[in-house]
Protein backbone atom coordinates (compact mmCIF):
# COMPACT_ATOMS: atom_id res chain seq x y z
CA UNK A 1 0.00 0.00 0.00
CA UNK A 2 1.19 3.40 -0.64
CA UNK A 3 2.03 4.48 3.20
CA UNK A 4 5.11 2.73 4.59
CA UNK A 5 4.86 -0.31 6.96
CA UNK A 6 4.54 0.24 10.48
CA UNK A 7 3.92 4.14 10.44
CA UNK A 8 0.16 4.42 11.75
CA UNK A 9 -2.52 6.74 9.77
CA UNK A 10 -5.51 7.55 12.05
CA UNK A 11 -8.50 9.49 10.92
CA UNK A 12 -10.76 11.39 13.97
CA UNK A 13 -14.23 12.21 12.48
CA UNK A 14 -17.30 13.25 13.62
CA UNK A 15 -19.62 16.15 14.02
CA UNK A 16 -18.78 20.08 14.14
CA UNK A 17 -17.74 20.38 17.66
CA UNK A 18 -17.37 17.04 18.95
CA UNK A 19 -14.14 17.29 19.97
CA UNK A 20 -12.26 16.22 16.87
CA UNK A 21 -9.36 19.25 16.84
CA UNK A 22 -7.92 18.47 20.59
CA UNK A 23 -7.68 14.92 20.33
CA UNK A 24 -6.23 14.93 16.82
CA UNK A 25 -3.45 17.10 18.08
CA UNK A 26 -3.31 15.19 20.94
CA UNK A 27 -2.93 11.74 18.95
CA UNK A 28 -0.05 13.19 16.57
CA UNK A 29 2.05 14.50 19.74
CA UNK A 30 1.82 11.02 21.57
CA UNK A 31 2.92 9.12 17.84
CA UNK A 32 5.29 11.53 17.22
CA UNK A 33 3.37 13.17 13.79
CA UNK A 34 1.11 15.96 12.13
CA UNK A 35 -1.97 16.61 12.01
CA UNK A 36 -3.80 16.87 8.76
CA UNK A 37 -7.09 18.95 8.16
CA UNK A 38 -9.46 17.56 6.35
CA UNK A 39 -12.42 20.42 6.43
CA UNK A 40 -13.45 21.85 2.79
CA UNK A 41 -13.63 25.81 4.41
CA UNK A 42 -10.17 25.86 6.54
CA UNK A 43 -8.65 25.40 3.08
CA UNK A 44 -9.43 29.43 2.91
CA UNK A 45 -7.20 31.71 3.93
CA UNK A 46 -8.48 34.55 6.44
CA UNK A 47 -11.48 32.58 7.20
CA UNK A 48 -10.28 31.77 10.93
CA UNK A 49 -12.76 32.10 13.57
CA UNK A 50 -15.75 30.96 11.41
CA UNK A 51 -13.96 27.40 10.39
CA UNK A 52 -12.66 26.64 14.21
CA UNK A 53 -9.67 26.47 12.56
CA UNK A 54 -7.31 26.12 15.65
CA UNK A 55 -5.00 29.51 15.86
CA UNK A 56 -1.33 29.18 15.48
CA UNK A 57 -0.55 29.79 19.63
CA UNK A 58 -2.53 26.72 19.95
CA UNK A 59 -1.11 24.07 17.65
CA UNK A 60 0.95 21.89 19.40
CA UNK A 61 2.31 19.61 16.55
CA UNK A 62 2.33 20.97 12.91
CA UNK A 63 -0.43 21.31 10.85
CA UNK A 64 -1.63 20.69 7.38
CA UNK A 65 -4.79 21.60 5.37
CA UNK A 66 -5.16 25.13 6.15
CA UNK A 67 -5.04 28.59 4.04
CA UNK A 68 -4.36 27.00 0.73
CA UNK A 69 -6.13 29.08 -1.38
CA UNK A 70 -7.61 32.42 -1.21
CA UNK A 71 -11.81 32.88 -0.91
CA UNK A 72 -13.65 32.13 -3.56
CA UNK A 73 -10.75 30.24 -5.07
CA UNK A 74 -11.59 27.17 -7.23
CA UNK A 75 -11.14 23.76 -5.58
CA UNK A 76 -12.16 20.75 -5.76
CA UNK A 77 -12.18 17.53 -4.00
CA UNK A 78 -9.64 15.95 -6.31
CA UNK A 79 -7.33 19.19 -6.17
CA UNK A 80 -7.29 17.87 -2.13
CA UNK A 81 -7.00 14.33 -2.97
CA UNK A 82 -3.29 14.95 -4.44
CA UNK A 83 -2.84 17.64 -1.42
CA UNK A 84 -3.30 15.38 1.02
CA UNK A 85 -1.52 12.22 -0.50
CA UNK A 86 1.63 14.44 -0.58
CA UNK A 87 1.40 15.28 3.15
CA UNK A 88 1.23 12.02 4.37
CA UNK A 89 3.93 11.54 1.71
CA UNK A 90 6.38 13.69 3.32
CA UNK A 91 5.52 13.32 7.05
CA UNK A 92 6.17 9.24 6.61
CA UNK A 93 9.16 10.05 4.61
CA UNK A 94 10.77 11.30 8.10
CA UNK A 95 9.12 8.74 9.64
CA UNK A 96 6.10 11.03 11.15
CA UNK A 97 2.58 9.25 11.30
CA UNK A 98 -0.14 11.54 9.76
CA UNK A 99 -3.95 12.21 11.96
CA UNK A 100 -6.60 13.28 9.61
CA UNK A 101 -9.04 15.36 11.64
CA UNK A 102 -12.16 16.06 10.07
CA UNK A 103 -15.53 16.63 9.51
CA UNK A 104 -15.88 16.72 5.54
CA UNK A 105 -16.36 12.83 4.89
CA UNK A 106 -15.80 13.38 1.18
CA UNK A 107 -12.30 14.80 1.66
CA UNK A 108 -11.49 12.48 4.33
CA UNK A 109 -12.60 9.33 1.66
CA UNK A 110 -10.85 11.05 -1.54
CA UNK A 111 -7.43 10.95 0.45
CA UNK A 112 -7.94 7.66 2.36
CA UNK A 113 -9.57 5.63 -0.31
CA UNK A 114 -9.28 4.51 -4.05
CA UNK A 115 -11.27 7.21 -5.59
CA UNK A 116 -10.77 8.00 -9.35
CA UNK A 117 -11.83 11.23 -9.73
CA UNK A 118 -13.07 12.24 -13.23
CA UNK A 119 -11.58 14.39 -15.32
CA UNK A 120 -13.51 17.21 -15.34
CA UNK A 121 -13.14 17.96 -11.62
CA UNK A 122 -10.10 19.91 -12.01
CA UNK A 123 -9.81 24.04 -12.19
CA UNK A 124 -10.25 25.74 -15.49
CA UNK A 125 -12.95 23.51 -16.35
CA UNK A 126 -14.92 25.18 -19.39
CA UNK A 127 -17.98 23.52 -18.29
CA UNK A 128 -17.63 24.79 -14.63
CA UNK A 129 -16.91 28.46 -16.00
CA UNK A 130 -20.29 28.57 -17.82
CA UNK A 131 -22.35 27.25 -15.82
CA UNK A 132 -21.28 29.13 -13.02
CA UNK A 133 -22.07 32.22 -15.42
CA UNK A 134 -25.45 30.71 -15.94
CA UNK A 135 -25.87 30.74 -12.08
CA UNK A 136 -24.88 34.07 -11.76
CA UNK A 137 -27.19 35.53 -14.92
CA UNK A 138 -29.97 33.59 -13.85
CA UNK A 139 -30.41 31.74 -10.84
CA UNK A 140 -29.48 28.59 -8.89
CA UNK A 141 -32.94 27.11 -8.78
CA UNK A 142 -33.12 27.72 -12.80
CA UNK A 143 -30.13 25.64 -13.02
CA UNK A 144 -31.15 23.15 -10.92
CA UNK A 145 -34.38 22.50 -12.94
CA UNK A 146 -32.39 22.58 -15.85
CA UNK A 147 -30.63 19.59 -14.67
CA UNK A 148 -34.05 18.02 -13.22
CA UNK A 149 -35.25 17.70 -16.67
CA UNK A 150 -32.27 15.72 -18.11
CA UNK A 151 -31.01 13.91 -14.93
CA UNK A 152 -33.46 13.95 -12.20
CA UNK A 153 -31.31 11.21 -10.22
CA UNK A 154 -28.83 13.37 -9.46
CA UNK A 155 -30.86 16.46 -9.19
CA UNK A 156 -32.68 14.91 -6.42
CA UNK A 157 -29.51 14.52 -4.59
CA UNK A 158 -28.68 18.40 -4.75
CA UNK A 159 -30.06 20.74 -2.78
CA UNK A 160 -31.01 23.90 -5.33
CA UNK A 161 -28.50 26.73 -3.64
CA UNK A 162 -25.89 23.97 -3.20
CA UNK A 163 -23.77 25.63 -6.17
CA UNK A 164 -20.94 23.53 -6.09
CA UNK A 165 -22.36 20.32 -6.28
CA UNK A 166 -24.97 21.62 -8.75
CA UNK A 167 -22.33 22.91 -11.24
CA UNK A 168 -20.41 19.86 -10.70
CA UNK A 169 -23.29 17.79 -11.66
CA UNK A 170 -23.20 19.40 -15.04
CA UNK A 171 -18.95 18.71 -15.02
CA UNK A 172 -19.38 15.08 -14.80
CA UNK A 173 -22.18 14.89 -17.98
CA UNK A 174 -20.03 16.02 -19.89
CA UNK A 175 -17.23 13.87 -18.74
CA UNK A 176 -19.68 11.15 -19.93
CA UNK A 177 -21.04 10.04 -16.14
CA UNK A 178 -23.58 11.87 -13.99
CA UNK A 179 -23.22 12.49 -10.16
CA UNK A 180 -25.95 9.80 -9.32
CA UNK A 181 -23.75 7.49 -10.26
CA UNK A 182 -20.41 8.30 -8.41
CA UNK A 183 -22.51 8.52 -5.95
CA UNK A 184 -23.51 5.41 -5.62
CA UNK A 185 -20.30 4.31 -6.75
CA UNK A 186 -18.64 5.85 -3.11
CA UNK A 187 -19.80 2.78 -0.77
CA UNK A 188 -18.03 0.46 -3.11
CA UNK A 189 -14.46 2.34 -3.46
CA UNK A 190 -11.60 0.16 -1.99
CA UNK A 191 -9.08 1.63 0.14
CA UNK A 192 -6.28 3.12 -0.93
CA UNK A 193 -4.24 2.53 1.88
CA UNK A 194 -4.19 0.23 4.83
CA UNK A 195 -4.09 0.13 8.00
CA UNK A 196 -6.13 2.61 8.88
CA UNK A 197 -7.06 3.60 12.08
CA UNK A 198 -10.64 5.17 11.90
CA UNK A 199 -11.91 6.77 15.36
CA UNK A 200 -15.56 8.55 15.36
CA UNK A 201 -16.09 10.81 18.08
CA UNK A 202 -19.72 10.16 18.93
CA UNK A 203 -21.73 13.19 21.10
CA UNK A 204 -25.54 12.88 22.48
CA UNK A 205 -27.40 15.37 19.72
CA UNK A 206 -28.75 17.46 22.73
CA UNK A 207 -25.72 18.07 24.07
CA UNK A 208 -24.03 18.68 20.66
CA UNK A 209 -26.56 21.03 20.23
CA UNK A 210 -25.92 22.84 23.35
CA UNK A 211 -22.03 22.71 22.64
CA UNK A 212 -22.52 24.33 18.98
CA UNK A 213 -24.34 27.07 20.85
CA UNK A 214 -21.66 28.13 22.93
CA UNK A 215 -19.05 27.84 20.24
CA UNK A 216 -20.74 29.60 18.02
CA UNK A 217 -21.36 32.64 20.70
CA UNK A 218 -17.35 32.30 21.87
CA UNK A 219 -16.67 33.19 17.42
CA UNK A 220 -18.66 36.03 17.84
CA UNK A 221 -17.05 36.75 20.79
CA UNK A 222 -13.41 36.25 19.10
CA UNK A 223 -14.29 38.93 16.52
CA UNK A 224 -16.17 36.84 13.60
CA UNK A 225 -18.21 40.11 12.41
CA UNK A 226 -14.88 41.76 12.20
CA UNK A 227 -13.31 38.56 10.26
CA UNK A 228 -16.41 38.82 7.69
CA UNK A 229 -16.03 42.46 7.58
CA UNK A 230 -12.53 42.46 6.52
CA UNK A 231 -12.69 39.40 4.17
CA UNK A 232 -15.51 41.95 2.47
CA UNK A 233 -13.30 44.57 2.23
CA UNK A 234 -10.83 42.58 0.48
CA UNK A 235 -13.92 41.85 -2.25
CA UNK A 236 -14.93 38.06 -1.12
CA UNK A 237 -18.63 38.71 -0.87
CA UNK A 238 -19.42 35.88 -3.35
CA UNK A 239 -17.49 33.35 -1.42
CA UNK A 240 -18.73 34.37 2.42
CA UNK A 241 -22.45 34.09 1.00
CA UNK A 242 -21.72 30.67 -1.06
CA UNK A 243 -24.04 27.97 0.60
CA UNK A 244 -21.56 25.89 1.98
CA UNK A 245 -19.99 28.95 3.89
CA UNK A 246 -22.21 29.00 7.50
CA UNK A 247 -21.20 31.00 9.92
CA UNK A 248 -20.01 34.03 6.93
CA UNK A 249 -22.89 34.31 4.93
CA UNK A 250 -25.20 35.23 7.98
CA UNK A 251 -22.81 37.41 9.11
CA UNK A 252 -23.04 39.05 5.57
CA UNK A 253 -26.72 39.92 5.62
CA UNK A 254 -26.36 41.68 8.97
CA UNK A 255 -23.71 43.83 7.77
CA UNK A 256 -26.03 44.71 4.91
CA UNK A 257 -28.72 45.15 6.86
CA UNK A 258 -31.22 42.41 5.79
CA UNK A 259 -31.47 41.20 9.20
CA UNK A 260 -30.10 41.87 12.87
CA UNK A 261 -26.95 40.36 14.10
CA UNK A 262 -29.47 38.24 17.13
CA UNK A 263 -31.10 37.14 14.44
CA UNK A 264 -27.83 36.28 12.07
CA UNK A 265 -26.62 34.52 15.40
CA UNK A 266 -29.30 31.92 15.51
CA UNK A 267 -29.26 31.50 12.01
CA UNK A 268 -25.67 30.30 12.32
CA UNK A 269 -26.62 28.33 15.27
CA UNK A 270 -29.50 26.50 13.05
CA UNK A 271 -27.57 26.02 10.20
CA UNK A 272 -24.93 24.23 12.22
CA UNK A 273 -27.38 22.01 13.98
CA UNK A 274 -28.30 20.87 10.22
CA UNK A 275 -25.05 20.50 9.11
CA UNK A 276 -24.27 18.41 12.10
CA UNK A 277 -27.06 16.12 11.36
CA UNK A 278 -25.93 15.78 7.93
CA UNK A 279 -21.90 14.75 9.21
CA UNK A 280 -23.79 12.43 11.89
CA UNK A 281 -25.71 10.63 8.74
CA UNK A 282 -22.20 10.55 6.62
CA UNK A 283 -20.24 8.81 9.32
CA UNK A 284 -22.47 6.34 10.28
CA UNK A 285 -22.57 4.86 7.07
CA UNK A 286 -18.81 3.81 7.26
CA UNK A 287 -18.37 0.46 9.08
CA UNK A 288 -14.63 1.06 9.29
CA UNK A 289 -15.34 3.77 12.30
CA UNK A 290 -14.62 2.89 16.12
CA UNK A 291 -17.08 5.60 18.02
CA UNK A 292 -15.54 7.02 21.01
CA UNK A 293 -18.10 8.46 23.42
CA UNK A 294 -17.27 12.18 23.85
CA UNK A 295 -20.21 13.26 25.54
CA UNK A 296 -18.14 14.34 28.75
CA UNK A 297 -14.56 14.31 26.97
CA UNK A 298 -11.95 13.37 29.09
CA UNK A 299 -8.77 13.96 27.02
CA UNK A 300 -6.29 11.90 28.50
CA UNK A 301 -8.57 8.97 28.40
CA UNK A 302 -9.56 9.44 24.97
CA UNK A 303 -6.12 9.77 23.50
CA UNK A 304 -5.24 6.65 25.56
CA UNK A 305 -8.61 4.82 24.45
CA UNK A 306 -7.15 6.46 20.44
CA UNK A 307 -3.76 4.75 20.85
CA UNK A 308 -4.75 1.05 22.23
CA UNK A 309 -7.32 1.58 18.86
CA UNK A 310 -4.66 2.47 16.99
CA UNK A 311 -2.14 -0.35 18.36
CA UNK A 312 -4.91 -3.18 17.82
CA UNK A 313 -5.24 -2.25 13.86
CA UNK A 314 -1.33 -2.11 13.36
CA UNK A 315 -1.56 -5.60 15.18
CA UNK A 316 -3.88 -6.91 13.20
CA UNK A 317 -2.20 -6.16 10.15
CA UNK A 318 0.74 -6.57 10.66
Amino acid sequence: MPHRPGIPLVVVCGPTASGKTDLSQLIARELGGCVLSADSMQIYTGMDIGTGKIPTSERIVPHFGFDLVDPGSPYSASLYQEYGRGVIARCEAKGEPCTICGGTGFYIRAVVDAYDFPKGDQVGNPVRDAYTAKIAATSAQAVWNELNEIDPASAALIHPNDTKRLVRAFEMRADGTTYAAQHAKLAHIPPYYEPVTFLGLAVDPDLLRARIDARVDRMIAAGLVEEVQGLLDQGFRSALTAQQAIGYKEIVAALEGRCTLDEAIQQIKFATHRYAKRQRTWFRKDARIRWLDANDPDFELLTETSLREIERTMNENS
